[in-house]
């Protein structure tokens, strides 16, 4: 084999060389990549914060009206149209009223379409909210006067220091609360339905039983020539078992109504005579 000669080990050295280079370059081009995302990160986080702080200063901002009471046939949609011409709407949140008294108005032949009981409206600026309320409470809600709500009056009140996130959470807080007392009563209604099944398995047990006793007895009854007259005839159905059996007289009574002596049937048995 042929020994490198000092041109070959002095290429070989000059290649890595070239290698070094090259990978302490790629481990430079790495980091001025990285510290170009880690900036454009900051950046997109600054951006983040600062849109978060703006959208904290506007909520603060807003406020919220309640309206005690939402006359028949007034929808989300036409209470914004009344309201936004005082201010800029933002959220409308109309309580439906319950499904039962929807029902049995139904029944009754009246409005069979969905109305609401109350409402929360958030306006953009807490101002315009006040304004509104002591400007509109009480005062006719107009519009048409083909309209269902010519007549009704404005029940609304501005909610010092109150954020929709306060109504969010005692909605959830609602939902919570009829959850558990549906489970409650889905809980109550199979209790009652396990105990109605038990009794109704332990009737049916019962009434088993009673059969076969009935049946037992028909069969160990005596015939109704063997049995004593000036005894009655057991009850058909009655669970308790009565057994007749004939029975020999072991005193004879005389005639003359002297003391009783033995019969001569028992005195035959004891004798061992016929």
């Amino acid at each position: 084999m042929r020994s490198p000669s000092p041109a070959d080990e002095e290429k070989a050295e000059l290649d890595s060389h070239d290698e070094d280079d090259d990978a302490e370059e790629e481990e430079e081009d790495e980091g001025e990549n990285d510290r170009a995302q880690d900036k454009v990160s900051e950046k997109s986080k600054q951006k983040r914060r600062k849109r978060l702080l703006q959208e904290i200063a506007k909520a603060k901002n807003r406020g919220v009206c309640y309206l005690s009471r939402i006359p028949p046939h007034l929808k989300p949609l036409k209470l914004r149209h009344l309201l936004s011409q005082f201010g800029e709407v933002l959220r409308i949140y109309l309580a439906p009223e319950d499904a039962a008294t929807r029902l049995r108005r139904k029944m009754a032949g009246k409005n069979s379409g969905k109305n609401f009981t109350e409402g929360w409206v958030e306006f953009s600026n807490k101002k315009d909210a006040k304004r509104i309320a002591k400007m509109l409470n009480g005062e006719p809600m107009g519009g048409k006067k083909r309209s269902a709500y010519y007549y009704d009056l404005w029940n609304i009140k501005y909610l010092r220091k109150f954020k929709w996130d306060n109504l969010t959470e005692e909605i959830a807080y609602r939902n919570a609360v009829r959850e558990q007392k549906q489970a409650a009563d889905i809980s109550a209604a199979k209790r009652e339905r396990d105990f109605y099944l038990a009794k109704v398995d332990q009737s049916k047990a019962i009434s088993a039983m009673e059969e076969r006793k009935t049946k037992k007895q028909k069969f160990d009854d005596p015939p109704t020539s063997l049995r004593d007259n000036s005894e009655p005839a057991p009850s058909v159905g009655t669970s308790k078992i009565v057994r007749h059996f004939s029975q020999k007289k072991s005193v004879a009574v005389r005639e003359d109504g002297d003391v009783p002596r033995l019969s001569k049937d028992v005195l035959a048995a004891v004798l061992g005579r016929r």
